[in-house]
């Protein structure tokens, strides 16, 4: 080989290399691109802020407020940069005047993000004093097992000096507090008020009438010039309304697993249209949920291909509190690897819900993923003899070492080490694949783990918390624990019933199912039985029995239920 066809050869190379780095980068990057926006409420009085969140996976910009200075006035934004999952701007929003107004679309870099409604209601004219509790609740008619977003308001005229604000738990539901606390200011009447609104996820767990305990408020208030030198005393208190839920019992012949949602909706990220046989393509679907939490939607299916290999990785999850109720978002990868041309077709998911607004099961379904499957890559044939004639049977189609020197640089051999090197390069590149693949699958797992919120109130995944949370919370708390306690996680509860070893646990799961969401039994009793049956916490298969006794007495005795 000469200097010339050996810089070429190299220039090639680097070619190549630089061309597959560049494809593998463009393949580790988030398959989910774009920008979201949302309010953090839909319906706000005259004179009240209201916050508009917009999240983005471009690096470095910021969107343009301008439009939005047209019909509100505009707060100082802010910027909440989280490593590996894109930017959170937000901004408070004051309207300026009541009716309808349209929150415009914003250009964020390259994309441009969808409008919103808010409505804007007349000012109440009613006096307050210096401080007052007021709570909603996103549905007064909920059916059992679904999530009720509980919204808890302190308005305050006065600099407060320290306080506290309390919202006890109902009998017969379970009461979780979900994010920070949000700030605001309001103007009722002829004066302002400043506000704090804490929000509660309020799940009931058997039908009837629920009395949700009204909200209260003790605390001091900022002293005043002339309050310690007449002794004026400082001290507020204020209590909200006591408010009853109707909760409707689960119908019979609803769809299950029993899922009472406002809407769900299901739809594919960037869907290829081609694939090659034997290599893999990524299939991305997205669930979003109106009214539901992490622990109560299952997974997305991973769906049966004939004709092809499917693996599935973990599902992605974000929750958010928008408009005073729960939003949940899953994302799942699949990747799917043809095993032959022609026409391939991915069945679309489907997923059962109950509408909780009309009262009737729904069907969300995805389409049928069609690709174009093109042949495999051709292997690389044997190359010619001396004559130019394919070698036969038994003939091993190299050229003799006595020939190498006599044939020419445009003959068949001068072209045999630039198959050699294809071949080279081309193994080469599968390894940088497959490795680069390896590491990313490594890396989305570490960002995952980075980017799970720890939940309030919660503690690791050990017998002792199962054992706190069959004491306090609620059931769906204590399945979250059993399928983080899992190895490898379960994905709802049938599967954890299916993988514990112990028939008494199975059994005390299924009766406390039964109880709470069929109306079979009674539910107090049934947690008795689950205590019992977990009180040194779940026996999974392939465990050893762990001995009926502990190291050391508890510390507290279990709590009786009143």
């Amino acid at each position: 080989m000469n200097i010339a066809t050996q810089r070429t050869s190299r220039r090639l190379a680097s070619l190549v290399v630089v061309s597959c780095l560049a494809w593998l980068m463009l393949l580790a990057a988030p398959a989910l691109a774009g920008t979201r926006v949302w309010l953090d409420r839909s319906e706000v009085d005259e004179g009240e802020t209201v916050t508009l969140n917009i999240e983005t996976d471009q690096a470095g910009i910021a969107p343009d407020l301008a439009p939005l200075e047209a019909d509100f006035d505009v707060g100082t934004p802010y910027r909440n940069e989280r490593p590996g999952a894109g930017t959170l701007f937000g901004v408070r929003l004051l309207p300026r005047r009541s009716g309808t107004l349209q929150v415009p679309a914003l250009r964020v870099g390259g994309d441009r993000t969808q409008a919103r409604v808010l409505r804007v209601l007349p000012a109440r004219q009613v006096p307050r004093g210096d401080v007052f509790v007021e709570s909603s609740v996103d549905d007064a008619t909920p059916w059992v097992q679904q999530s009720v977003g509980l919204v808890v308001r302190l308005y305050y005229a006065s600099s407060l000096l320290s306080g506290e604000l309390v919202q006890e738990a109902p009998e017969g539901a379970s009461l979780q507090r979900v994010g920070d606390d949000v700030t605001g200011q309001r103007r009722i009447g002829a004066r302002d008020y400043r506000f704090v609104e804490r929000r509660f996820l309020l799940v009931p767990e058997r039908s009837g009438t629920l009395r949700v305990p009204a909200p209260r408020f003790r605390g001091k208030a900022a002293p005043r010039f002339f309050d310690d030198f007449f002794g004026n005393d400082r001290s507020l208190a204020a209590e909200g309304e006591v408010r009853e839920l109707e909760v409707r019992a689960q119908p019979a012949g609803a769809p299950q697993p029993w899922l009472p949602l406002h809407d769900l909706r299901l739809r594919y990220l960037q869907p290829p249209v081609t694939a090659r046989a034997g290599e893999a393509v990524e299939v991305v679907m997205e669930a979003q949920a109106d009214g539901a939490t992490e622990a109560q939607l299952s997974a997305i299916p991973v769906p049966q291909v004939d004709g092809a290999q499917v693996f599935a990785e973990r599902a992605e999850v974000s929750e958010r509190f928008v408009d005073g109720r729960p939003q949940l978002t899953v994302v799942r990868r699949f990747a799917v690897v043809p095993l032959q041309p022609g026409l391939l077709v991915v069945p679309g998911a489907s997923m059962s819900w109950w509408d909780a607004a009309d009262g009737k099961p729904q069907l969300a379904r995805l389409a049928d993923l069609r690709l174009d499957v093109a042949a495999a890559t051709a292997q690389p044939t044997a190359p010619a003899n001396a004559t130019g004639s394919t070698p036969a049977a038994g003939d091993t189609g190299t050229v003799p070492l006595s020939m190498a020197s006599d044939v020419g640089a445009g003959g068949a051999t001068a072209a045999t080490p630039w198959r050699w090197l294809s071949l080279l390069l081309a193994v080469l590149w599968l390894a940088t694949l497959a490795w680069a693949l390896r590491l990313r699958t490594r890396w989305k797992r570490h960002r995952r783990r980075r980017r799970a919120p720890p939940r309030p109130g919660t503690a690791a995944p050990t017998a002792d918390a199962l054992r706190r949370a069959l004491d306090a919370d609620s059931f769906d708390e204590a399945v979250r624990l059993l399928q983080a306690m899992a190895r490898p996680p379960a994905a709802d509860l049938d599967e954890v019933i299916a993988r514990l070893a112990d028939p008494a646990q199975q059994d005390a799961l299924q009766v406390m199912r039964q109880s709470l969401w069929a109306g079979e039994g009674d539910p107090a009793r049934a947690r008795l039985g689950l205590r019992a049956a977990f009180r040194h916490g779940p026996r999974w298969h392939g465990e050893a029995p762990v001995a009926d006794s502990m190291p050391l007495p508890p510390l507290y005795p279990p709590r009786q239920d009143r």
